[in-house]
Protein backbone atom coordinates (compact mmCIF):
# COMPACT_ATOMS: atom_id res chain seq x y z
CA UNK A 1 0.00 0.00 0.00
CA UNK A 2 1.80 3.21 -0.82
CA UNK A 3 2.13 5.96 1.65
CA UNK A 4 2.68 10.04 1.18
CA UNK A 5 6.24 9.08 2.28
CA UNK A 6 7.29 6.83 -0.82
CA UNK A 7 6.99 10.53 -2.81
CA UNK A 8 10.11 11.85 -3.59
CA UNK A 9 9.86 15.25 -3.23
CA UNK A 10 10.47 17.85 -6.14
CA UNK A 11 13.78 19.89 -6.05
CA UNK A 12 13.03 23.32 -4.39
CA UNK A 13 14.06 25.04 -7.61
CA UNK A 14 11.49 23.00 -9.53
CA UNK A 15 8.10 24.18 -7.19
CA UNK A 16 9.04 27.97 -7.10
CA UNK A 17 11.46 30.15 -9.59
CA UNK A 18 12.72 32.22 -7.85
CA UNK A 19 15.24 34.05 -10.15
CA UNK A 20 13.73 35.50 -12.55
CA UNK A 21 16.24 34.46 -15.70
CA UNK A 22 14.19 31.30 -15.06
CA UNK A 23 10.46 31.37 -16.44
CA UNK A 24 7.17 28.93 -15.42
CA UNK A 25 5.76 27.26 -18.05
CA UNK A 26 2.82 29.37 -18.73
CA UNK A 27 0.16 27.93 -20.23
CA UNK A 28 -1.68 29.65 -23.51
CA UNK A 29 -3.95 32.57 -22.75
CA UNK A 30 -7.17 31.80 -24.48
CA UNK A 31 -8.29 28.75 -26.14
CA UNK A 32 -6.54 25.92 -24.44
CA UNK A 33 -9.17 23.79 -24.59
CA UNK A 34 -9.71 23.71 -28.33
CA UNK A 35 -10.73 20.71 -30.16
CA UNK A 36 -13.34 20.54 -27.15
CA UNK A 37 -16.68 20.65 -29.18
CA UNK A 38 -16.87 24.55 -29.04
CA UNK A 39 -16.38 25.00 -25.09
CA UNK A 40 -13.58 27.48 -25.72
CA UNK A 41 -14.20 28.59 -21.91
CA UNK A 42 -13.58 25.39 -20.05
CA UNK A 43 -12.16 21.83 -19.84
CA UNK A 44 -12.59 18.50 -18.04
CA UNK A 45 -10.37 15.87 -17.96
CA UNK A 46 -9.73 12.95 -15.28
CA UNK A 47 -6.45 12.74 -13.14
CA UNK A 48 -6.05 9.63 -14.59
CA UNK A 49 -6.09 10.55 -18.64
CA UNK A 50 -3.73 13.77 -17.78
CA UNK A 51 -1.53 11.45 -14.79
CA UNK A 52 -0.69 8.79 -17.63
CA UNK A 53 0.47 11.56 -20.36
CA UNK A 54 2.62 12.84 -18.19
CA UNK A 55 3.98 9.98 -15.89
CA UNK A 56 1.75 11.00 -13.10
CA UNK A 57 3.79 14.40 -12.09
CA UNK A 58 2.58 18.06 -13.44
CA UNK A 59 5.76 20.28 -13.80
CA UNK A 60 5.10 23.50 -11.54
CA UNK A 61 3.53 26.10 -14.53
CA UNK A 62 0.59 28.76 -14.24
CA UNK A 63 -2.08 30.11 -16.36
CA UNK A 64 -3.06 33.85 -17.12
CA UNK A 65 -6.30 33.95 -17.21
CA UNK A 66 -7.66 30.34 -16.34
CA UNK A 67 -8.82 28.67 -13.23
CA UNK A 68 -8.57 25.20 -12.06
CA UNK A 69 -10.94 22.86 -9.93
CA UNK A 70 -9.17 19.33 -8.88
CA UNK A 71 -11.00 16.53 -6.83
CA UNK A 72 -8.91 13.78 -6.02
CA UNK A 73 -11.54 11.28 -5.19
CA UNK A 74 -8.68 8.15 -4.51
CA UNK A 75 -5.33 7.82 -4.44
CA UNK A 76 -2.85 10.54 -3.59
CA UNK A 77 -1.51 13.63 -4.19
CA UNK A 78 1.50 16.26 -3.96
CA UNK A 79 0.23 19.62 -4.57
CA UNK A 80 2.66 22.48 -4.37
CA UNK A 81 0.69 25.97 -4.46
CA UNK A 82 3.26 28.50 -4.78
CA UNK A 83 5.70 28.34 -2.31
CA UNK A 84 3.87 26.02 -0.18
CA UNK A 85 3.54 22.00 -0.32
CA UNK A 86 0.30 19.97 1.14
CA UNK A 87 0.38 16.24 0.42
CA UNK A 88 -3.51 15.03 -0.25
CA UNK A 89 -5.05 11.52 0.23
CA UNK A 90 -8.20 11.40 -1.43
CA UNK A 91 -10.61 12.54 -1.19
CA UNK A 92 -9.09 15.90 -1.47
CA UNK A 93 -9.64 19.63 -3.41
CA UNK A 94 -7.63 21.74 -4.81
CA UNK A 95 -8.46 25.65 -6.00
CA UNK A 96 -5.90 27.58 -7.93
CA UNK A 97 -6.54 30.27 -9.44
CA UNK A 98 -5.30 32.26 -12.49
CA UNK A 99 -1.61 33.58 -11.80
CA UNK A 100 -0.97 31.36 -8.75
CA UNK A 101 1.88 28.79 -10.17
CA UNK A 102 1.15 25.02 -8.92
CA UNK A 103 2.55 21.55 -9.85
CA UNK A 104 1.36 18.14 -9.14
CA UNK A 105 2.63 14.46 -8.50
CA UNK A 106 -0.13 11.90 -8.09
CA UNK A 107 0.19 8.56 -6.87
CA UNK A 108 -0.49 5.65 -10.28
CA UNK A 109 -4.22 5.40 -10.73
CA UNK A 110 -5.30 8.29 -9.32
CA UNK A 111 -8.73 9.25 -9.70
CA UNK A 112 -10.82 12.17 -9.72
CA UNK A 113 -11.17 15.43 -12.03
CA UNK A 114 -9.27 18.38 -13.15
CA UNK A 115 -11.79 20.99 -14.36
CA UNK A 116 -10.17 24.07 -15.78
CA UNK A 117 -12.49 27.48 -16.20
CA UNK A 118 -11.82 31.03 -17.90
CA UNK A 119 -11.32 32.97 -15.00
CA UNK A 120 -13.68 35.57 -17.33
CA UNK A 121 -16.72 33.63 -17.40
CA UNK A 122 -16.30 32.40 -13.89
CA UNK A 123 -16.15 36.16 -12.74
CA UNK A 124 -19.73 37.11 -14.89
CA UNK A 125 -21.50 33.88 -13.88
CA UNK A 126 -20.48 34.87 -10.58
CA UNK A 127 -21.50 38.40 -10.93
CA UNK A 128 -24.16 38.88 -7.98
CA UNK A 129 -22.08 36.82 -5.81
CA UNK A 130 -18.59 38.83 -4.96
CA UNK A 131 -17.89 36.99 -1.52
CA UNK A 132 -18.49 33.79 -3.28
CA UNK A 133 -15.55 34.93 -5.94
CA UNK A 134 -13.48 36.78 -3.37
CA UNK A 135 -13.08 32.91 -1.76
CA UNK A 136 -12.54 31.57 -5.16
CA UNK A 137 -9.35 33.82 -5.65
CA UNK A 138 -7.56 31.81 -2.75
CA UNK A 139 -5.08 29.12 -3.50
CA UNK A 140 -6.43 26.32 -1.42
CA UNK A 141 -5.43 22.61 -1.02
CA UNK A 142 -8.38 20.82 1.25
CA UNK A 143 -8.14 16.92 2.94
CA UNK A 144 -12.03 16.16 2.77
CA UNK A 145 -13.67 13.48 4.79
CA UNK A 146 -15.14 10.22 3.27
CA UNK A 147 -18.44 9.62 3.59
CA UNK A 148 -19.07 13.53 4.30
CA UNK A 149 -22.43 14.71 2.20
CA UNK A 150 -20.49 18.10 1.37
CA UNK A 151 -17.55 15.70 -0.15
CA UNK A 152 -20.59 13.28 -2.08
CA UNK A 153 -21.80 16.61 -3.48
CA UNK A 154 -18.80 17.66 -4.12
CA UNK A 155 -18.07 14.20 -6.23
CA UNK A 156 -21.32 14.49 -8.00
CA UNK A 157 -21.15 18.38 -8.93
CA UNK A 158 -17.56 17.49 -10.65
CA UNK A 159 -19.26 14.49 -12.74
CA UNK A 160 -22.04 16.56 -13.50
CA UNK A 161 -19.58 18.82 -15.06
CA UNK A 162 -17.54 16.64 -16.87
CA UNK A 163 -20.69 14.93 -17.95
CA UNK A 164 -22.29 17.93 -19.57
CA UNK A 165 -18.59 19.08 -20.76
CA UNK A 166 -18.23 15.43 -22.94
CA UNK A 167 -21.64 15.15 -24.00
CA UNK A 168 -23.88 16.90 -26.85
CA UNK A 169 -26.95 17.01 -25.68
CA UNK A 170 -29.60 20.10 -26.60
CA UNK A 171 -28.97 23.63 -24.36
CA UNK A 172 -25.27 22.65 -23.63
CA UNK A 173 -24.11 25.88 -22.32
CA UNK A 174 -27.09 26.52 -20.11
CA UNK A 175 -26.29 22.94 -18.97
CA UNK A 176 -23.06 23.85 -17.74
CA UNK A 177 -23.65 27.06 -16.46
CA UNK A 178 -25.77 25.57 -14.34
CA UNK A 179 -23.19 22.97 -13.42
CA UNK A 180 -20.35 24.98 -12.98
CA UNK A 181 -22.27 27.23 -10.90
CA UNK A 182 -23.32 24.06 -8.41
CA UNK A 183 -19.66 23.23 -8.63
CA UNK A 184 -18.11 26.44 -7.53
CA UNK A 185 -21.01 26.61 -4.47
CA UNK A 186 -20.12 23.24 -3.15
CA UNK A 187 -16.53 23.73 -3.73
CA UNK A 188 -16.70 26.68 -1.36
CA UNK A 189 -18.67 25.00 1.45
CA UNK A 190 -16.10 22.89 1.62
CA UNK A 191 -13.50 25.32 2.73
CA UNK A 192 -13.49 25.83 6.60
CA UNK A 193 -15.49 29.18 7.12
CA UNK A 194 -13.96 31.97 9.28
CA UNK A 195 -15.73 31.47 12.25
CA UNK A 196 -14.06 27.94 12.41
CA UNK A 197 -17.09 26.25 11.81
CA UNK A 198 -17.29 22.33 10.31
CA UNK A 199 -16.90 21.62 7.13
CA UNK A 200 -16.22 18.61 4.83
CA UNK A 201 -12.63 19.47 4.79
CA UNK A 202 -10.34 18.45 8.12
CA UNK A 203 -7.72 20.93 10.13
CA UNK A 204 -5.09 19.93 7.69
CA UNK A 205 -6.81 22.75 5.15
CA UNK A 206 -4.11 24.45 3.52
CA UNK A 207 -5.10 28.01 2.48
CA UNK A 208 -2.58 30.39 0.57
CA UNK A 209 -2.42 33.76 -1.40
CA UNK A 210 -0.08 34.98 -3.98
CA UNK A 211 3.44 35.17 -2.35
CA UNK A 212 4.43 38.63 -1.34
CA UNK A 213 7.39 38.59 -3.72
CA UNK A 214 6.22 40.28 -7.06
CA UNK A 215 2.53 41.05 -5.62
CA UNK A 216 3.14 44.25 -7.07
CA UNK A 217 3.39 43.33 -10.39
CA UNK A 218 0.63 40.61 -10.09
CA UNK A 219 -1.78 43.00 -9.08
CA UNK A 220 -1.03 45.37 -12.20
CA UNK A 221 -1.57 42.80 -14.27
CA UNK A 222 -5.06 41.71 -12.77
CA UNK A 223 -6.19 45.13 -13.49
CA UNK A 224 -4.62 44.99 -16.77
CA UNK A 225 -6.40 41.97 -17.49
CA UNK A 226 -9.67 43.75 -16.30
CA UNK A 227 -9.62 46.18 -18.87
CA UNK A 228 -8.89 44.27 -21.83
CA UNK A 229 -11.59 42.33 -20.81
CA UNK A 230 -13.41 45.21 -20.65
CA UNK A 231 -12.57 47.35 -23.97
CA UNK A 232 -10.77 44.98 -26.05
CA UNK A 233 -12.98 45.59 -28.86
CA UNK A 234 -12.17 48.95 -29.00
CA UNK A 235 -8.67 48.29 -29.19
CA UNK A 236 -7.13 50.50 -26.58
CA UNK A 237 -3.32 51.50 -27.15
CA UNK A 238 -1.03 50.53 -24.77
CA UNK A 239 -0.12 53.79 -23.65
CA UNK A 240 -3.57 54.75 -22.96
CA UNK A 241 -3.99 51.62 -20.25
CA UNK A 242 -0.93 51.94 -19.23
CA UNK A 243 -1.73 55.42 -17.78
CA UNK A 244 -5.00 54.51 -16.67
CA UNK A 245 -3.20 51.80 -14.28
CA UNK A 246 -0.51 54.50 -13.37
CA UNK A 247 2.50 53.45 -15.19
CA UNK A 248 4.08 53.85 -18.53
CA UNK A 249 3.67 51.51 -21.50
CA UNK A 250 7.56 50.36 -20.81
CA UNK A 251 6.37 49.63 -17.44
CA UNK A 252 3.32 47.30 -18.46
CA UNK A 253 5.62 45.64 -20.78
CA UNK A 254 8.64 44.92 -18.62
CA UNK A 255 5.55 43.76 -15.77
CA UNK A 256 3.35 41.49 -18.22
CA UNK A 257 7.55 40.16 -19.33
CA UNK A 258 7.97 39.72 -16.18
CA UNK A 259 4.66 37.96 -14.83
CA UNK A 260 3.31 36.46 -18.17
CA UNK A 261 6.49 35.81 -20.30
CA UNK A 262 5.62 38.38 -23.20
CA UNK A 263 4.58 41.57 -23.91
CA UNK A 264 1.19 43.24 -22.71
CA UNK A 265 -0.37 43.56 -26.60
CA UNK A 266 -0.13 40.02 -26.74
CA UNK A 267 -2.86 39.07 -23.96
CA UNK A 268 -4.82 42.07 -25.96
CA UNK A 269 -4.47 40.08 -29.44
CA UNK A 270 -5.44 36.74 -27.93
CA UNK A 271 -8.82 38.47 -26.00
CA UNK A 272 -9.52 39.79 -30.11
CA UNK A 273 -8.70 36.25 -31.37
CA UNK A 274 -10.87 34.37 -29.48
CA UNK A 275 -14.11 36.73 -29.57
CA UNK A 276 -13.35 36.57 -33.57
CA UNK A 277 -13.09 32.69 -33.34
CA UNK A 278 -16.55 32.50 -30.84
CA UNK A 279 -18.21 35.14 -33.85
CA UNK A 280 -17.51 32.98 -36.36
CA UNK A 281 -18.70 30.12 -34.72
CA UNK A 282 -21.53 30.97 -32.73
CA UNK A 283 -23.03 33.78 -34.90
CA UNK A 284 -24.25 34.95 -38.81
CA UNK A 285 -22.06 37.60 -39.18
CA UNK A 286 -20.16 38.46 -42.15
CA UNK A 287 -15.95 39.07 -41.71
CA UNK A 288 -16.71 42.44 -42.58
CA UNK A 289 -19.27 42.82 -39.86
CA UNK A 290 -17.31 40.83 -37.26
CA UNK A 291 -14.23 42.99 -38.20
CA UNK A 292 -16.08 46.42 -37.15
CA UNK A 293 -17.30 45.06 -34.44
CA UNK A 294 -13.96 44.54 -33.40
CA UNK A 295 -12.33 47.78 -33.85
CA UNK A 296 -10.54 47.12 -37.29
CA UNK A 297 -10.77 49.35 -39.73
CA UNK A 298 -11.60 47.02 -42.71
CA UNK A 299 -12.31 43.57 -42.90
CA UNK A 300 -9.01 42.73 -45.33
CA UNK A 301 -7.13 44.33 -42.01
CA UNK A 302 -8.95 41.93 -39.73
CA UNK A 303 -8.45 39.06 -41.79
CA UNK A 304 -4.71 39.52 -41.91
CA UNK A 305 -4.79 39.93 -38.56
CA UNK A 306 -6.37 36.72 -37.80
CA UNK A 307 -4.90 34.38 -40.38
CA UNK A 308 -1.18 35.52 -38.78
CA UNK A 309 -2.70 34.77 -35.44
CA UNK A 310 -4.19 31.13 -36.19
CA UNK A 311 -2.51 30.35 -39.51
CA UNK A 312 -5.60 30.35 -41.05
CA UNK A 313 -8.36 32.77 -42.77
CA UNK A 314 -11.89 33.49 -40.62
CA UNK A 315 -13.61 32.06 -43.55
CA UNK A 316 -11.76 28.78 -43.18
CA UNK A 317 -11.65 28.97 -39.77
CA UNK A 318 -15.41 29.04 -39.68
CA UNK A 319 -15.96 26.53 -42.48
CA UNK A 320 -14.23 24.47 -39.71
CA UNK A 321 -15.72 25.06 -37.27
CA UNK A 322 -19.42 24.19 -38.37
CA UNK A 323 -17.92 21.04 -40.34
Amino acid sequence: MQTLAQFEPMPASSIILKNTAKRLPNYRLYGESEGNGGVDWLHCESIIDRGQLHNWEIRPHRHEVLSQFLLIESGLARVHLDERSTDLAGPGLVIVPALVAHGFRFSPGAEGWVITVNEAYLKALLATEPALLALLAQASALQLQPGDPRTQALSVAARTVADEFLGTDRWRRPALDGAMLRLAVVAMRAVPPADGGTTAATATTTATTKPTSGARALAYVERYKALVERDFKRQPGMADIAARLGITSTQLNRICQQVLGHPALALLQARIVLQAKRELTYTTLSVKQIAHELGFADAAYFTRFFQRETQMTPTRWRQQALS
